[in-house]
Order: structure tokens, then C-alpha cells, then sequence
């Protein structure tokens, strides 16, 4: 056993060697089945095929006439229960264990594919093999009380070369927006957009398959008059936790259970139309399935061509990778489809130079992983503390320092720097971490305090900071060529150093602030008219843009918005059967109905979403107007940089000055970059607002949606229920029970001549007594019954109104 380890902490547990691929063969059971061409090996292993010469090739004839094909097994009149003991129970099996698993039935059309793989679900005893996998997968869970296995399904099809989810019809799915397609990534291949479905019971399994099996595609054909016209993937995701919580390893693997459509001679069919054009997608489909196959059998080829077709892409872990395989051929026994006979015998013997790996798939579960090492942790702490004790030395912690620690080692290495303290005693790595970082906290706050004692003494410009120097050019502080005021000696101060010492005079100019220049510059008028006209203005703009996205009553009708969208309508909003109107002879026009019934039953509703309308209109009103705010803001931010971009160009012309590697400007250059970082900035701060008002639109758009629809939905109980459905029918509904108008239950619309519980109670009386374990089988059944049913009586009711 070898143990590889990728970089998804997944661990595959490689078998001692590789193994072939399981194929079977299966004969359609017929009266005139060709005993003179069709013999099968003692060993129940072998078929053998004779064809007789063609006479008209003449004398000099070379035509093979005898093939022998070795399989691992050849099922003739085979029942279903020896078909699933002999190709799937193993298989099912070990996927408990961690290992993958495939079971493809391939063939000419109506050999029994399809009868193989689901069998036929109005008989029990006939069912499948996908059906007897499901229950064999919740067998083997109540037998494994030790480990917490989940089970999930998804069904695909492949028809004319484009996926669907077979699975989409239910209510909590729906049609996908976007197309599915088929991704490849380390763990392997999965269908984006394919829907997968929790089932923790064995009904829920059953009537997932059933619904699936309902939205197949099936057409009339000459060989089968319900013939699958698409390629169908049953999968079962299987994943085992181990209920004990120091086990951090559980396994998942996959049963894909395949059903292909069936090749066909299109000249022999006589297809045509629609059916002609699926014939040729599934034949061209099954063409690169073999081709695929070939290359597969061959050791010398590097290239698999899995990519020419959605089946063999779909199909790239079960062939030939990571899986237990079985091929299940299904052929006729008639001399009239011998030429199909062999070439299906052939693909299956080609399945079986196909090798595969199969490995147990173990992850590890990241949070007890995170337990058991802090349980080891601690275990480990404890041994170090034993052996500390044992080689007596003093006791130490390898715990976390509290504050108190670190203050201790703070002063000394204070101590240490001013000379006190000759060495720190060294106790463990965690201590001698936490000296070298007091050392550097040491450093920091004293450069800390040498910065602050020089501004206590002087005042610090910087030299980058160009508003700072403008401003103090302006005051009379700094000459034309970039020098200070400096003192009577004519020296002057390092660059951007003002001392407050300056005597009286004009130099005590120099202790006021940049803060108090600029203020006292603005008073004298020293800012040219329109420079400060646009600062007001940016300042004004600022002032009255200010969002009211942020107020209380946006969050109050937010959060009345939550409340509204989940309450029901009271039961006294319904009118009592004693005041209820005589029903009018001819049901009346929808769209008037609907206005009474948003005036009476549906007032409620109506009300919320009415409100819930008004409040989406009124933020997509403040959405508008903070769009136009921001696009003022945008071309005043344009203006500015153009009337920019013109002083630096004129400063260009003109001349550019420095002073000492410092860029020097003009006013109202100056000036014009305030305004710009200023307009920056409201705009940033307008489409953080406008963020936040799309992100509540659309919160109350799904609201309104919501609404509407629930809106039309109780309007079309009500309208059924008040026009359409007979009275007689409701009055045989309200018998002995007390529902309500518009709370009618859709199971008791469906059959009224025959109760659902006196039909199935027949079918207990006659199937449970030869077969108890079928009753998630039957209940599934006629759930699925049921549902069909109600969809074809509304259909009905629906086409009968429009007439």
C-alpha cells in the first residue's frame, strides 16, 4: 500500500496494482432467439458468434464467420436480482469503503439499457440497478452505526450535446440562468450548475429518481417505442465521518450510474425528422466514447481524447482513473441485429483492456484536526513539565507571557541599557522572543521622546508639505530664495526650523502656526478673489451633499421592510363561509377578480406590497439623485484638472524654481490642488453612498418580487377555489375537515374516486408480504403519481378557462 498526499489534504491510498475493467453481457430474452449463430462458453464466461458465408461473394470467399469474445460473465436469462448480486453489489459496496465507482450499460437501441439500469418502476420486483444501489447505500448506513454518512444525489443528461439538470423541475431549484458546464479541477471533474440534493432517508432517494426520470426524453422508435434519446448520469455522493471525535480522516467517494442512449443503424431505423437528428448526436457521441476506449487500451498512446464530446469529458474520472469500472452490454438475440451484436461485443471487449486505479479517497476534517493538536499541545506541555522536574531545573512556563512578565522583562532591559543590570538571565526561546521585542519597543519610544522634545522647542515643517511653505513665504518668513528668517547675525536657521526664542519685532512673526497664517491670511485678503470663491464653493457642495442614505427612519424602513416580508395573512381576513356570495354562472374576467381580490381577501398582501413598492421607488429616487451629484462631481474634478494641468504647464514655460530639491508654486496652483483632493474626496464618499443605496435596492426589489409573487399565487387558489373547481368537489373536500378557502390541499385535488390511503393499503395487502423492504419504494411511487396527476388536472383546468 503507497500513500500519496496532494496539496488539497487529500490522501488517495493506492491499491497494490491496477485492474481491468469489469465487462458483462446481457441477452434481450426473445422467442426467436439464433441458437445456430449465438453460443455461450461452459464456463458461462465466452460467446461465441457464427455468421454464414454470403454466397453471392462467389467461390473465392475470405469473410470471417466465427468471433470469440471472453467476458467476466454472460447473463442469459438473467433476473434482475442476479444481474445486481453479479455487476453492482461489489461495487456499491466498497464505495462505502472510499472508493468510486461506475456502472455503464452500453448498446444497440430497445437491447434493455434502460431496463437494466432503472428496470421498471411499477413493478417492485423488476427495478433496476440504480434503484437496488440506492438501497443497498442506506442498507449498509443503519449497519454502520459507528460512522456519520451523508448521501446525496444529482442527475444529469446529455442531449444533442447539451447538459441539463433533470433534477430542476423541483420548486427549491428552479432552471438555471446560465448554461452548465463541465470543469476540471485536482479533486477531479464536476458539472457547474448542476444541482445536488441531501437525502437522509431512502423515500427521498426514490422520489428524486422518480422526478428525474419523469423529465427524460424518450421518443417512439422502430426497435422501441420508448426509446432514451439521451445519454443519463445517476450520481451518488457518499460522505463518512467517524462518530469518534480524535479521527480526523473521512472518506468520500462517487457512484456514477450510466445509461447510454442506444447506437442505431440509421438506414435500418428509418428515422427521420427529430428523431434522425438525435440519432446522429447519440451515434456521433458513441463514437468518441470508443475512440476513447481504444486509446485507453492502448499502453502507447499519451493522449486521450476525452475532450471531443460532453459524455467521454464527463465520463474522464470513470475511465480509467480513480474507479472501480463495470461495463454492462446489453444485445439482442435475434439473427436480424447480429451485425449490431458484434460491434457492441467488440466495445465491450475492448472495455476490458482498459486498466484503472482504484484508491481510497480520505480527507482530514480541518476543525478536529485544529482539536487534536491542541489536545496534543497540551499533553506535550505536561511531559516538559515531568522533564523539568526529573533534571531539576527551575520551574518554567511555556504559556503565552501575561503583562506582568513583560513588564519585568521591559525593566530589564531597561536596567541593561543604563548600565544597572550586567546580563538577563536566559529562561526559554519564548523569553529571549519576547527580550529582543522590548528592545525594539524600547527604541521606538525613545526616539519618541527625542522627537517630541525638539517640537516642544521648535516648530517642524516638512519639506514636502508645499501648502506649509507657501503659507510662510506669504507671512514674510521665508525670502525670495527659499532661506528662513534667521538671526541679527544674518545666519540663518536650518530649513523649515522657526525658533520661538526670536526677540520682539517683525521677527515675532514666526511663533504664530501655520494654522493662525493661514486664517490671518484669509482675513487680509491675501487669497486672490476667485481662489477663495472656489474653496467656498467646494466647501458649500460638500456641506449639502451630505447622504441621507445614513439616517434612522432608512434603517427603521429597512427593518420594517424584514417584518413585512415574512407575515402572513391573518386567517380573519378571510370571509366566513356563512357571508360568502352565491357563485356566478360564468366564472368572471381575471383581471377584475383580481381587483376584489386585492380589496378583500388579498388587502394584506396588497398593503405589504405596496409598501415595500414605495419604499424601493424612494430609494431609487436617492439613488438618481446621488448619480447626478456624482456626476457634478466628476466634471468639476475635470475642470479642476484641466485648469491644472494649464499652471503646471505655464510654471513650465515660465520657469521652474526650486529650493534645496523643493518644488516652488504659486498661489493659485496651490490652491487648485486643495480643491481637487477635496473634490476627490466627496466623491469617494458620494459612491460609498450610492454603493450602499444599489445594495438596498436591490434587497427591496427581491422583496417586491416576493410579494408580487405570492400575491398571484394565493390570487390563483382563491380563483380556483371560488370559480373553477366545482362546488360539489369542494363540498366533498370539506368534508369532515376544516380547511379553510384558499388552503386547499393539492394531494386532495388530484383523485377523488379513490382515497391515497385506501390505494396504498392494497398495495401493502399485496406486495409487503413478499417484499417488506418496499415501502420507501411504493410511497415515493405514489408521491410522484400524485404530483403528475395535479399537474395534468391544472393544465387541463387551465386550458378549459382559456376555451
Amino acid at each position: 500500500m503507497k500513500r500519496h498526499k496532494n496539496g488539497n489534504k487529500q490522501n488517495l491510498t493506492r491499491m497494490g496494482s491496477k485492474k481491468k475493467v469489469h465487462a458483462f453481457v446481457r441477452i434481450k430474452p426473445t422467442d426467436d432467439f439464433a441458437h445456430e449463430m449465438i453460443k455461450y462458453g461452459d464456463d458461462n464466461k465466452t460467446i461465441d458468434i457464427h455468421l454464414n458465408k454470403d454466397t453471392r461473394r462467389g467461390v473465392v470467399n475470405n469473410q470471417q464467420t466465427d468471433w470469440s469474445f471472453r467476458l467476466d460473465g454472460v447473463l442469459h436469462d438473467a433476473s434482475q436480482d442476479l444481474v445486481y448480486e453479479t455487476v453492482a453489489k461489489d461495487v456499491v459496496s466498497q464505495a462505502l469503503d472510499g472508493y468510486n465507482g461506475t456502472i455503464m450499460c452500453y448498446g444497440q437501441t430497445g437491447a434493455g439499457k434502460t431496463y437494466t439500469m432503472t428496470g421498471a418502476t411499477e413493478n417492485y420486483k423488476q427495478r433496476g440497478i440504480l434503484p437496488r444501489a440506492l438501497q443497498q447505500v442506506f442498507r449498509m448506513i443503519e449497519e454502520r452505526p459507528t460512522h456519520a454518512i451523508t448521501v446525496r444525489v444529482s442527475y444529469l443528461e446529455i442531449y444533442n450535446e447539451s447538459l441539463f439538470d433533470l433534477l430542476s423541475t423541483l420548486p427549491y431549484v428552479g432552471p438555471s440562468a446560465t448554461p452548465m458546464t463541465i470543469v476540471e479541477n485536482p479533486q477531479g471533474i464536476f458539472i457547474k450548475g448542476l444541482s445536488v440534493h441531501l437525502t437522509s432517508q431512502e423515500e427521498d432517494a426514490f422520489s428524486l429518481l422518480f422526478e428525474g426520470e419523469t423529465n427524460r426524453i424518450i421518443a417512439a422508435h422502430t426497435l422501441n417505442k420508448n426509446s432514451s434519446r439521451s445519454h443519463c448520469i445517476f450520481t451518488i455522493y457518499v460522505e463518512a465521518h467517524s462518530r469518534t471525535l480524535s479521527d480526523e480522516k473521512y472518506i468520500t467517494s462517487k457512484i456514477n450510474l450510466v445509461d447510454l442512449a442506444g447506437s442505431e443503424r440509421v438506414g435500418k431505423s428509418g428515422s427521420e425528422g427529430r428523431v434522425l437528428k438525435e440519432a446522429t448526436y447519440i451515434n456521433k457521441s458513441l463514437s468518441f466514447l470508443e475512440q476513447a476506449i481504444i486509446a485507453l487500451g492502448d499502453q502507447k498512446r499519451d493522449h486521450i481524447p476525452f475532450r471531443q464530446c460532453k459524455l467521454t469529458h464527463a465520463l474522464k474520472d470513470s475511465l480509467g482513473g480513480n474507479c472501480n469500472m463495470v461495463l454492462v452490454t446489453n444485445i439482442y438475440g435475434e439473427a436480424a441485429q447480429l451485425e449490431e451484436t458484434l460491434s457492441s461485443l467488440r466495445f465491450a471487449s475492448r472495455m476490458k483492456l482498459v486498466t484503472t486505479e482504484p484508491a481510497v479517497n480520505e480527507k482530514y476534517d480541518a476543525e478536529r484536526m485544529v482539536k487534536n493538536l491542541e489536545k496534543e499541545l497540551a499533553l506535550l506541555k505536561r511531559e516538559l513539565a515531568v522533564h523539568n522536574s526529573l533534571t531539576n531545573r527551575p520551574m518554567v512556563t511555556y504559556d503565552p507571557m501575561d503583562e506582568v512578565q513583560i513588564a519585568e522583562i521591559n525593566s530589564q532591559v531597561r536596567r541593561y541599557l543604563e548600565g544597572t543590570l550586567e546580563e538577563i538571565d536566559i529562561i526559554n526561546l519564548r523569553q529571549i522572543q519576547e527580550v529582543f521585542n522590548q528592545f525594539r519597543v524600547v527604541l521606538s519610544q525613545q526616539e519618541q521622546e527625542v522627537e517630541s522634545a525638539l517640537r516642544r522647542k521648535y516648530t517642524l515643517i516638512d519639506k514636502n508639505d508645499f501648502a506649509t511653505i507657501a503659507a510662510v513665504q506669504k507671512a514674510g518668513l521665508m525670502d525670495a530664495d527659499g532661506h528662513l528668517v534667521g538671526e541679527a547675525d544674518g545666519q540663518s536657521f536650518a530649513f523649515g526650523i522657526i525658533p520661538f526664542s526670536t526677540k520682539t519685532g517683525k521677527k515675532a512673526k514666526a511663533k504664530k502656526t501655520f494654522k493662525e497664517l493661514s486664517s490671518s491670511l484669509r482675513k487680509e485678503g491675501a487669497i486672490s478673489p476667485l481662489s477663495a470663491k472656489d474653496l467656498d464653493v467646494v466647501s458649500t457642495s460638500k456641506t449639502q451633499l451630505v447622504p441621507s442614505a445614513k439616517e434612522g427612519d432608512g434603517k427603521d424602513m429597512l427593518s420594517r421592510d424584514r417584518e413585512t416580508s415574512s407575515i402572513e395573512p391573518p386567517a380573519s381576513s378571510s370571509p366566513k363561509e356563512e357571508s360568502r356570495p352565491p357563485r356566478p354562472s360564468t366564472p368572471p374576467p381575471r383581471p377584475l377578480a383580481f381587483e376584489d381580490f386585492k380589496n378583500e381577501r388579498g388587502s394584506e398582501i396588497n398593503r405589504i406590497f405596496k409598501e415595500n413598492k414605495s419604499i424601493l421607488n424612494e430609494r431609487k429616487k436617492r439613488a438618481s439623485e446621488t448619480t447626478q451629484r456624482i456626476n457634478a462631481i466628476k466634471r468639476e474634478i475635470d475642470v479642476t484638472k484641466e485648469s491644472l494641468n494649464f499652471q503646471k504647464s505655464l510654471r513650465e514655460k515660465q520657469g521652474e524654481y526650486e529650493n534645496k530639491g523643493v518644488m516652488i508654486i504659486d498661489e493659485e496652483e496651490f490652491l487648485l490642488i486643495l480643491k481637487l483632493k477635496d473634490l476627490k474626496k466627496q466623491y469617494r464618499s458620494e459612491y460609498q453612498d450610492l454603493r450602499d443605496l444599489r445594495a438596498e435596492i436591490q434587497y427591496c426589489q427581491r422583496l417586491v418580487d416576493q410579494c408580487r409573487q405570492r400575491l398571484l399565487m394565493e390570487f390563483d387558489i382563491w380563483y380556483n377555489e371560488s370559480f373553477v373547481i366545482p362546488e360539489d368537489v369542494q363540498m366533498a373536500l370539506r368534508l369532515g375537515s376544516s380547511i379553510r378557502p384558499g388552503m386547499v390541499p393539492v394531494q386532495r385535488i388530484v383523485s377523488l374516486g379513490e382515497d391515497d390511503q385506501d390505494k396504498f393499503s392494497q398495495l401493502q395487502q399485496t406486495v409487503l408480504p413478499e417484499a417488506p423492504d418496499s415501502i420507501p419504494f411504493i410511497n415515493a411511487k405514489v408521491k410522484t403519481e400524485q404530483k403528475q396527476k395535479y399537474l395534468k388536472t391544472m393544465m387541463g383546468l387551465q386550458q378549459a378557462h382559456r376555451k
